[in-house]
C-alpha cells in the first residue's frame, strides 16, 4: 500500500523527517483515505498516525564515568591529558596553599600559642613561599622554639590535672575495690532473701 503522500503530509504537520512518522497497521485504510492535513490531523488526533522518538546517544556510559570520576576514580595518570598546571592552575594551587597556611597561624594564635612577634613573622615567611606545608610550618615551630612559654606552662599544667583526675584511688581497707562492694550487695541480698 502506497502512502507517500499521506507520510509527507503528516511529516509537514507533525513538523519532523518523514523517517520519524509512523502508522498505526490497524487504520491504514483510513489513513489511505485521508488527503487533506486536516484528515492528517483527527487522525494523529486520534492516534493512528504518531511521531516516532528522536534517537540520540544515550548518556548511562557518560554518568556511570562520572560517578566513577567524582569517587576519584579513573584519574590514574594513564587518564591524564595536558600538563599539570592544566589540570589545575598554578595559581588555584598557590590560593588553597596559602589559605590553609594562614587558617592554620590564626588558629595558633587565638590559642595563644604564638606570640605576635612570631605570628607576624611566620605569616611574612609563608607569603613569601618560605613553607612547603602546614607539617613545615610545625616543624619550624618546634626547630626555632617559637611557641609560647606561658602557653606551654599552661599546657603542662592541664596535662597534669588529667593525670591526677584519671588515677584510680588505691584500694584500702576504708575504700574496699568494685568487686568488694559488689560482694557486700550480694550478700545483703541473700540475708534478705533468708529473713523473708
Amino acid at each position: 500500500m502506497k502512502l507517500t503522500l499521506q507520510k509527507r503530509l503528516a511529516a509537514s504537520v507533525l513538523g519532523c523527517s518523514e523517517k520519524r512518522v509512523a502508522f498505526d497497521p490497524a487504520r491504514l485504510e483510513d489513513i489511505k483515505e485521508a488527503i487533506t492535513k486536516t484528515d492528517i490531523r483527527l487522525l494523529i488526533g486520534e492516534g493512528a498516525i504518531r511521531e516516532k522518538p528522536v534517537k540520540g546517544v544515550s548518556r548511562v556510559r557518560a554518568n556511570k564515568r562520572k560517578t566513577q570520576k567524582s569517587k576519584g576514580l579513573r584519574k590514574g595518570e594513564g587518564s591524564r591529558k595536558g600538563k599539570v598546571t592544566a589540570r589545575a592552575s598554578k595559581k588555584e594551587k598557590w590560593i588553597k596553599k596559602m589559605r590553609a597556611q594562614r587558617k592554620f597561624l590564626k588558629q595558633l594564635k587565638l590559642k595563644g600559642l604564638l606570640k605576635p612577634d612570631a605570628f607576624k613573622e611566620l605569616y611574612a615567611k609563608s607569603k613569601g613561599g618560605f613553607f612547603r606545608s602546614t607539617k613545615h610550618i610545625k616543624l619550624y615551630i618546634q626547630e626555632k622554639n617559637l611557641l609560647n612559654s606561658e602557653s606551654r606552662v599552661k599546657q603542662s599544667s592541664a596535662e597534669q590535672k588529667e593525670g591526677k583526675r584519671t588515677k584510680k584511688p588505691p584500694k584500702t581497707k576504708n575504700n574496699p575495690g568494685k568487686n568488694q562492694e559488689k560482694q557486700n550487695i550480694k550478700h545483703k541480698f541473700r540475708l534478705k532473701k533468708a529473713g523473708s
